[in-house]
């Protein structure tokens, strides 16, 4: 059987390579270290984890751990590693880098039927199965040849992401629906702002404390993606007259204008998670929480996703890809990883896993697979593919993501309730298709 080109050793590169190796496919996995080194990464061995050590909770009480267990019973070897190298963090599950970086590059090296080449991809095959698992810090050379094939328009390079919150969370009370001058029905829930709670706010995005900035993140400041604190630093009426400007906005409860508004935005088609629009921040997340809880109708918000703006590669995947994790105009290639638009660890292998189990079913001549849509990886692919709002952002995985279910329940319950029923039908899927 012919070899299938997995380019990119990181943590979706090296899922993938496992699940095709192990079904008896063959691999060539390409990494480009320790000839070339990104200006993040240290370290000779596959898997290197960037950023924090932690690969979050594993309570299956929480979105990120049903992920794990599904990834447990589709027998991921990051998950398998990972839990041999855990270090200790409470219900999370933490690694120590180190050994997790070796022990993947060990299980890989010793796996019959793949062979690795250790430098940088700068052309992609043109008629070879290929998984391309680059990440958020694809060689320079590779972006363009990305590029070629997905056109310019499409392939992204920093993430200026706005917080998401539950609407369960809000207090609508303190809220109203409304587009500014009526144009667009009421698809915005509005939180308006006296002047007293503007200027206090406004002073605390001054004084809060910021994310430092890494070496391989050059400051890049677009005026049309700032940072709120970055407005708030230039005036203390700028984001009045910016992002929370209120004009063409009436409070129906005082039949006037607020001083200023905060827009929500639906961010999926049920409904149950809405984005601040214009929110994109480097502000530590302990601060996004403590200062945005400040916004009239959010004191009790649940942050499902913080804001960020930080260097990031990832393509327009709802306009390139098809369910399998092809590429529409190109199907031999797959793309997989962060460099689809996901955000985290675990998530990034869970599209690994994907693509590696599909790039090898289109070798051997079988139809894809996809899994359903009330598991994690399913709500995870569902979004990736489906997000309507321009531009792209990308997602971690979280309950926001799963459909609503049949059965009304609040709290522990209904966290529960997504559990079972995604474990119940990822496990149906997996014997399906003898997985």
């Amino acid at each position: 059987m012919e070899s299938i080109v997995v380019i990119g050793a990181g943590l979706a590169g090296c899922e993938a390579t496992w699940q095709i190796a192990k079904r008896g496919g063959r691999v060539i996995l390409y990494e480009m270290k320790p000839t070339l080194y990104s200006s993040a990464h240290r370290s000779p061995y596959f898997a290197e984890l960037v950023c924090s050590n932690s690969l979050k909770s594993e309570s299956l009480e929480n979105a990120s751990g049903i992920l794990k267990e599904e990834l447990r019973l589709l027998d991921s070897l990051i998950l398998k590693i990972a839990r041999e190298t855990r270090v200790p963090a409470g219900e999370s599950l933490a690694v120590d880098r180190e050994q997790f970086s070796k022990k993947i590059t060990q299980m890989i090296e010793n796996l019959e039927g793949v062979e690795i080449i250790r430098e940088e991809v700068r052309s992609l095959p043109r008629d070879r199965v290929t998984i391309i698992a680059t990440g958020p810090l694809t060689s320079e050379a590779l972006s363009v040849e990305i590029k070629k094939v997905t056109g310019d328009e499409n392939l992204f390079f920093y993430d200026a992401i706005s917080p998401i919150v539950t609407y369960e969370s809000i207090n609508l009370e303190k809220t109203f629906r409304a587009s500014r001058y009526g144009r667009g029905g009421e698809d915005y829930l509005n939180c308006p702002m006296d002047e007293e709670i503007y200027y206090r706010f406004v002073d605390e995005l001054i004084r809060a404390e910021k994310v430092h900035l890494r070496n391989f993140e050059k400051r890049y400041l677009f005026e049309g993606c700032l940072p709120i604190e970055e407005l708030a630093i230039r005036g203390r009426d700028t984001l009045a007259f910016g992002p929370l400007r209120p004009v063409g906005l009436i409070d129906p409860r005082t039949k006037r204008q607020p001083f200023a508004v905060v827009q929500l935005r639906q961010e999926d088609e049920f409904g149950t998670l809405y984005n601040l629009v214009g929110f994109q921040t480097r502000l530590k997340q302990s601060e996004q929480k403590r200062i945005f809880r400040m916004i009239p109708g959010l004191e009790e918000a649940e942050f499902v996703r913080w804001g960020s703006i930080h260097r990031n590669t990832f393509i327009d995947s709802p306009r390139l890809l098809l369910p399998s994790l092809q590429l529409r105009t190109q199907p031999h290639l797959y793309m997989a990883g962060q460099i689809i638009g996901v955000e985290g660890y675990l998530e990034s292998t869970a599209m690994g896993l994907l693509a590696g189990i599909n790039a090898l079913r289109h070798l051997q001549g079988r139809d894809p697979v996809f899994p359903p849509r009330t598991t994690a990886i399913g709500a995870l692919l569902h979004y990736i593919l489906n997000y309507k709002n321009f531009p792209f952002q990308p997602m971690n995985i979280n309950f926001g993501l799963f459909p609503p279910l049949r059965e009304k329940a609040r709290g522990r319950r209904k966290r529960i309730l997504f559990s079972q029923r995604a474990l119940e039908e990822l496990k149906e899927w997996k014997e399906k298709y003898h997985l």
